[in-house]
């Protein structure tokens, strides 16, 4: 197992890719701290990995308030043995508008998770690594590197937290701190699957180079690579999974 005596930290954690992360972390030996507002959901994954011979502890936080990061980082320092050595800083929304229509509101409800809150999250998870060491993985998109209609707020927050890592990565190596994103592309999930069945879901996924859509666990080596010592000369990285949709024609 890559990531056995290592504690891992997924925010996002009570669906989607951060549960998928959270399991896959655990079945390689981590000490995993899942974190998200869904308390129930969380308890319900603690449950399953702990059924499956892994380490989990639930604890609540909602990336958007500082206060709700710092109380959260509290109770981590308290109740998890080892030092915090991984952060999957996953927490995020998506929302679909025309930029015309967009209100302030509406902007500030993307930015502030996807950007703020994981600056917050990596600023804390870096204090608690600094005199050990460890690595921080944030999760982009290929939107943070090419955009499509309707989703400027996304693709801004997502552009900024490329550049993000760049930054911490430059600044947090004098720590022994890696910082690098993946960025995946069209991931299928239980949120996603109605509209990719629909025509405009199949157009968008002829567009890809595969042809394909992703799976999540398309994700499973690249996450892996980041969160373990294999990658350990590899700092202000964007690892793209996108079946080639970034290399895709105009």
């Amino acid at each position: 197992m890559q990531l056995e005596g290592k504690t891992a930290l997924v925010t996002g954690a009570s669906s989607g890719l951060g549960r998928h992360f959270a399991r896959l972390l655990a079945r390689e030996g981590a000490s995993v701290v899942v974190a998200a507002r869904r308390v129930d959901a969380l308890a319900a994954l603690a449950d399953e990995i702990g059924q499956q011979g892994g380490t989990c502890i639930p604890v609540a936080m909602d990336v958007t308030d500082p206060d709700a990061v710092a109380t959260a980082f509290q109770q981590i320092e308290r109740d998890v043995a080892a030092p915090l050595s991984i952060l999957v800083n996953n927490a995020g929304v998506a929302q679909t508008r025309a930029a015309l229509d967009l209100s302030a509101s509406e902007w500030a409800q993307v930015l502030q998770p996807n950007l703020t809150g994981a600056f917050l999250v990596a600023q804390l998870a870096a204090r608690m690594m600094r005199n050990g060491g460890g690595t921080i993985v944030n999760v982009a998109s290929i939107l943070g590197e090419r955009v499509s209609k309707g989703l400027a707020a996304y693709a801004v927050s997502k552009a900024g937290l490329i550049q993000l890592t760049k930054a911490l990565a430059l600044e947090w190596a004098a720590f022994d701190i890696r910082v690098n994103a993946l960025a995946p592309g069209y991931i299928e999930t239980d949120l996603n699957r109605d509209f990719f069945a629909s025509d405009a879901g199949q157009r968008l996924i002829s567009r890809i180079p595969q042809k394909r859509l992703g799976q999540m666990d398309d994700l499973d080596g690249p996450l892996l690579l980041l969160c373990s010592d294999q990658s350990r000369y590899m700092t202000g990285s964007v690892i793209a999974v996108d079946g080639g949709h970034l290399v895709s024609g105009l």
